[in-house]
């Protein structure tokens, strides 16, 4: 007999949203089984007893975990067995962590593990949206200190309409991808990628997603007052007043504000250095105090510069607040590559190369999304430690640098041509070679110039640029950056990423440190970046390349495209590939087929990408009487000698028509290997098609 649970249910979007409690994972502090439509998640939310030691952070782990029994697929490779996490997991895992960790106590140090199994995958639910639901719902319901709940929306904007949690058919053709966190009274978290929507637009969709958060979030209050378990009562781990009191009668406010404001990093970093040594010496006898030093030596400079920035509006490198830092592009500074492009703001340095292949060489997806198996456009971003002045030793791309290489895919998309226009598969790699704010955001800059420097016809330059904010004791008492360095980042309350043309919006991420965003804040963070990035697309990258190169560089490979019937695709691979392949070893070439009759032959030499194409066109072309074809002798029989015009097309030249004058034997005039001439005489009684050389025009 089954036992008793508790199952809660809304309709949300024209589905049925249920929420399963008690039933299963009852081990955890919290557990939910969601259920959207078909697609099925596990959320779970687990908290350790007490604090890690030596941390001065909030120990936080996501985890979104696709296994593909979820779609009826068992995986690919020779262990059969998922492996790590994919780009769109850990993606999934960032977008649940951002809105989320606000939410925590402040000085909350136990580990925290929010766990989302996808146990089943209908593509009209999205899996991401409902982990995001249930993780919030499982901590909300859990002993877990939490200031939730909060509800998540993706909008889609299809014919000019929103379109709320978009089916699988809906996402094909909808312009907008956007996800919006919320808690009750304002907005908390915002990912967005758009086929350059106009901002008001933008706002728009952001606040209509709010509205529905809201009728979520009255859900979940249910849920939450029926099943929800006590707090727990946690171990505070907040730097003690006394010793705030203690620091500030050794450096004053004047001599930390000295310190932290320059606009050199190192310079800062080294002041902050001689003081935190100062300190140390002082409280030499007290260890409580000293565990916790690097925390209040932190929290004090934060303090400070938020204190400086929003009271007398004044900025550590001395900027006005809407004044971006200094700027500089230039492209071609990389020889042999395919094209390159290096932009500077401030201390922050990106440098992007671009490498154009054949189609073939697009990625190949293994996910849960059926709709999507490959990527022709991929751009990655790499993060070394010499970048900030460290040394660390790499360990291959962390969620951080999957995430930034995302989000500058995603603002670049909605300008690259299709691939009929442009039938190559395109990789952009953004090496940071300095940092100091919002290195995500230059590689936007540097991938359009690079972009344009390899011959891609892109629609439009795209600019990206972060906006930062400061806030005060009310809602009205706020103040917004444009172009944050890495202090104002530290020590503000928000890094908002904007991207995108002219015309409009084509990416956007938020992350706050607080407890959500009004509608005024939002306005004017959008504003002041398209203010920046039109300024930077004008002033700044259109004078180091205003227009992509009409052809690609010298050392790209060179494609030629040609329609076929669909029909006679077939011919042209062969029987296992025979066809095409006997065409690739002749000519050196890379060839690709699409299923509409769409050929693009690739290659490095002219010669070798014409001589396919002319083959290709052999294969396709029926005999008639009158053409005139080249072919080589591949055998020779006492009859005549037949001629391969292409791979897998022969004809006979009977010997009497082989030349003007009586042939005895074929071998005395032609050898195998031999290339020549012949023209096609028709079918003859057999209704086989004969050629003959000896009528060929002179």
């Amino acid at each position: 007999m089954h036992k008793e649970y508790k199952k809660y249910e809304m309709e949300l979007a024209g589905r049925t949203l249920r929420v399963d409690v008690d039933r299963v994972a009852k081990q955890a502090n919290g557990a939910v089984l969601m259920h959207y439509g078909d697609t099925t998640v596990l959320c779970t939310a687990t908290a350790s007893e007490k604090p890690r030691e030596g941390i001065d952070f909030f120990p936080l782990s996501v985890e979104y975990n696709e296994r593909l029994y979820a779609v009826g697929k068992i995986p690919g490779g020779f262990n059969k067995r998922e492996g790590k996490a994919s780009e769109n997991a850990i993606l999934t895992d960032r977008v649940i962590d951002r809105p989320m960790r606000p939410l925590f106590p402040k000085d909350y140090r136990n580990d925290v593990t929010l766990e989302n199994l996808v146990l089943s995958v209908d593509q009209d639910c999205s899996p991401e949206l409902t982990a995001m639901l249930g993780a919030a719902i499982a901590v909300s319901i859990s002993d877990i200190p939490f200031d939730g709940p909060i509800s998540t929306t993706q909008v889609g904007l299809v014919d000019g309409q929103f379109v709320f949690n978009p089916t699988a058919a809906q996402k094909e053709v909808s312009d907008l991808a956007l996800t919006v966190a919320s808690t009750r009274e304002k907005v908390i978290m915002i990912e967005a990628g758009a086929n350059e929507i106009p901002e008001a637009q933008m706002i728009d969709a952001i606040f209509a997603a709010h509205e529905v958060n809201q009728e979520v979030i009255a859900f979940i209050d249910t849920i939450v007052a029926e099943c929800g378990k006590p707090k727990h009562v946690y171990e505070s781990c907040a730097v003690p007043q006394q010793l705030f009191d203690a620091i500030e009668e050794i450096v004053t406010p004047d001599q930390m504000e000295k310190a932290v404001f320059t606009d050199d990093k190192q310079t800062r970093e080294e002041n902050i250095r001689v003081i935190t040594e100062k300190l140390e010496e002082a409280f030499a006898d007290n260890e409580e105090w000293l565990d916790v030093l690097g925390e209040a030596v932190y929290q004090y400079q934060k303090k400070t510069v938020r204190k400086m920035i929003l009271k007398d509006h004044k900025r550590p490198d001395g900027r006005a607040i809407d004044q971006i830092r200094p700027l500089d592009a230039e492209v071609d500074l990389i020889p042999r590559v395919h094209g390159s492009a290096m932009f500077t703001r401030g201390q922050t340095q990106i440098c992007t190369v671009t490498t154009l292949a054949p189609l073939s060489e697009a990625q190949r997806l293994d996910g849960l999304d059926e709709t999507e198996t490959s990527k022709r456009y991929m751009h990655h971003y790499n993060f070394p430690s010499y970048s900030v002045g460290e040394t660390r030793p790499s360990r291959g791309p962390g969620r951080r640098e999957i995430g930034h290489g995302a989000l500058a895919e995603r603002a670049l998309l909605p300008v690259l041509p299709d691939e009929k226009e442009f039938p190559y598969a395109i990789r952009t790699v953004s090496e940071t070679f300095e940092s100091n704010g919002s290195t995500s955001q230059a590689s936007v800059c540097a991938s359009s110039m690079s972009l344009m420097a390899a011959g891609v016809p892109i629609k439009s330059a795209v600019a990206g640029i972060s906006a930062g904010l400061v806030t005060g004791e009310t809602d009205d008492e706020y103040l917004v950056l444009t172009d944050i360095q890495g202090l104002e980042d530290f020590f503000g309350d928000m890094d908002f990423k904007v991207a995108g043309t002219h015309k409009g919006i084509t990416a956007i991420q938020m992350d706050i440190k607080i407890h959500g965003l009004t509608r005024p804040i939002i306005e004017e963070a959008i504003a002041a970046t398209k203010k920046a990035r039109t300024y930077i697309m004008d002033e700044v990258m259109s004078k180091a390349i205003a227009e992509p190169r009409p052809e690609v560089g010298p050392y790209a490979p060179k494609i030629i495209q040609m329609q076929i019937d669909p029909q006679q695709i077939g011919e042209v691979v062969g029987q296992r590939g025979k066809t095409i392949n006997a065409i690739i070893e002749q000519t050196g070439v890379k060839i690709d087929i699409e299923d509409d009759g769409f050929v693009s032959i690739c290659g490095t030499e002219k010669e070798g990408m014409d001589k396919a194409a002319k083959l290709i066109h052999t294969i396709v072309t029926e005999f008639e009487a009158g053409q005139v074809f080249e072919g080589k002798v591949v055998s020779i029989k006492d009859f005549g000698a037949f001629l391969e015009f292409a791979p897998g097309k022969e004809g006979l030249v009977h010997i009497s028509k082989i030349s003007k004058q009586r042939v005895n034997k074929v071998e005395d005039v032609l050898s195998v290997g031999d290339v020549v001439k012949a023209v096609c005489l028709g079918k003859d009684k057999m209704g086989r098609f004969s050629f003959s050389i000896r009528d060929v025009a002179e």
